[in-house]
């Protein structure tokens, strides 16, 4: 589901969404904006929907006439809605089985510079933005993936800009520090994505251990839905160990099909007309075996997916 239908979803549960009158019309012409921002922050379809239904539930009931900015009033109200939410998530997340991971969104076929496209919202970003606060993660967003500047960020956050110069310079730093400045082409990921599914499905241990690095680590978010490893597996041997022993417990008739996932390749499986996991890779830069793998198979994080209608392949 992209984020138009997202947010159409969850606007069409309230009634006043149905009104053909300007407080819509305006709320409409934001709401992909409204959509990336919260997503952006929250990494999660439901929790973003909630949001954007509560922002405009405000902007419904507001007095417009004096507003002279109103996507400026949207994101504001959009952006302090996200944060409470934010923190409300974290507290549950502590409790969470098992590693948690974002919830993918399928960006195949947007345009070029749709807001959710990109590293801003890759699964590879989304970990690293959970490692900070939440006015660093809402800074951050503002920041570099909307390119706000500091002031209009501080009248957001009803900060000063020195705290918001502060706030910005932490989550860069931290962000730096454990993401990869080298990003390689979206069709080198793809093709390395494709070799690795390959062998991963086809059981070629050899052509495993030879693209993968020696320290690979294996992210899998079960939400104690489905079994799988409720830590970070790291190490080749420890992989591929892992993949012979749950390679026969895979669904019968499992497909998949290579598509953009968080603006970036990815895969999709799907089995009895359902998707059944996610599966991105982040490259090693000095040689392009694959370093992490993001396997998402909670089914509760699959349920925005719409099936592509044609698969690639078994």
């Amino acid at each position: 589901m992209n984020s138009t239908d997202s947010t159409s979803a969850a606007l069409e549960r309230n009634p006043l969404r149905a009104l053909d009158d300007p407080a819509t019309a305006t709320f409409d012409a934001h709401r992909d904006l409204l959509f990336s921002l919260v997503y952006n922050m929250l990494g999660t379809v439901a929790d973003t929907e909630d949001v954007l239904q509560d922002t405009w539930l405000s902007w419904a009931s507001v007095s417009r006439g004096d507003i002279v900015n109103p996507r400026a009033y949207l994101v504001r109200i959009a952006v302090n809605r996200a944060l409470r939410s934010l923190r409300e998530s974290q507290a549950r997340r502590e409790k969470y089985v098992g590693t948690w991971l974002p919830e993918p969104v399928v960006t195949e076929g947007q345009t070029e510079d749709s807001a959710l496209r990109g590293e801003s919202v890759s699964l590879a970003m989304m970990v690293v933005l959970e490692t900070l606060s939440p006015l660093e993660r809402a800074v951050f967003v503002l920041r570099e993936a909307f390119g706000y500047d500091y002031i209009e960020i501080a009248t957001i956050l009803d900060r000063t800009g020195d705290a918001v110069r502060q706030l910005a310079h932490r989550a860069r730093k931290r962000v730096q520090g454990r993401r990869p400045r080298y990003r390689f082409e979206s069709k080198v990921v793809r093709d390395a994505t494709e070799r690795f599914m390959d062998a991963a499905l086809g059981a070629d241990v050899g052509t495993l251990m030879e693209i993968l690095a020696p320290d690979v680590q294996l992210w899998s978010d079960g939400g104690g839905k489905l079994r799988t490893a409720l830590r970070v597996i790291v190490g080749r041997d420890k992989f591929v160990r892992l993949a012979a022993a749950t390679g026969p417990r895979l669904p019968a008739g499992l497909t998949h099909q290579y598509l953009e996932v968080n603006g970036a390749p990815a895969v999709l499986l799907s089995g009895q007309n359902r998707p059944w996991g996610v599966v991105a890779l982040e490259l090693r830069p000095s040689d392009g075996r694959v370093q992490t793998i993001y396997n998402v198979i909670n089914p509760d994080k699959l349920d925005s997916i719409i099936l592509p209608t044609q698969p690639d392949g078994p």
